[in-house]
């Protein structure tokens, strides 16, 4: 019992502090929730709540490649976290998983290809999603 006890304290140290965090999809019925270690990269955040995301079997189905996605902290500014940013770093708990937008390439009068604007589905951000659905909790009193 006492190896088994010295290897649980060994473990958690390095792991630094725990926290429960939930990341709501965009479109999606409501938060993903897990525990996360502190010091824990967002990308890897990411990837966990992609695969925590299709092991419940929600939709829309998104797909597993964490690349195509960013992490938004509604509370702590509009800009997306960088993907080698610890998860602590930010101080909250609530995030937000959006799909990175898409670039429109065009080619130019050589046949290179030029980044020309982002195209969007839907009514826009995440940010417009939030504010109409608020919107729409309030008018209705």
């Amino acid at each position: 019992m006492l190896l088994t006890k010295n290897k649980k304290n060994q473990a958690s140290k390095g792991s630094g502090n725990r926290i429960l965090i939930n990341v709501t999809v965009v479109g999606s019925a409501g938060p993903i929730r897990f525990v996360v270690n502190e010091g824990e990269v967002v990308a890897d955040v990411i990837d966990t709540a992609l695969k925590l995301y299709a092991r419940e079997g929600r939709l829309p189905v998104l797909g597993s490649n964490y690349n195509e996605f960013v992490l938004y902290c509604p509370v702590a500014g509009t800009e997306a976290l960088k993907t080698w940013e610890t998860i602590g770093s930010v101080g909250v708990r609530n995030f937000m998983l959006c799909k990175k937008p898409k670039q429109k390439v065009v080619n130019d009068d050589d046949g290179k290809p030029v980044a020309v604007g982002v195209t969007r589905k839907g009514s826009g951000s995440w940010r417009a999603w939030f504010n109409q659905s608020i919107n729409l909790k309030v008018s209705s009193h």
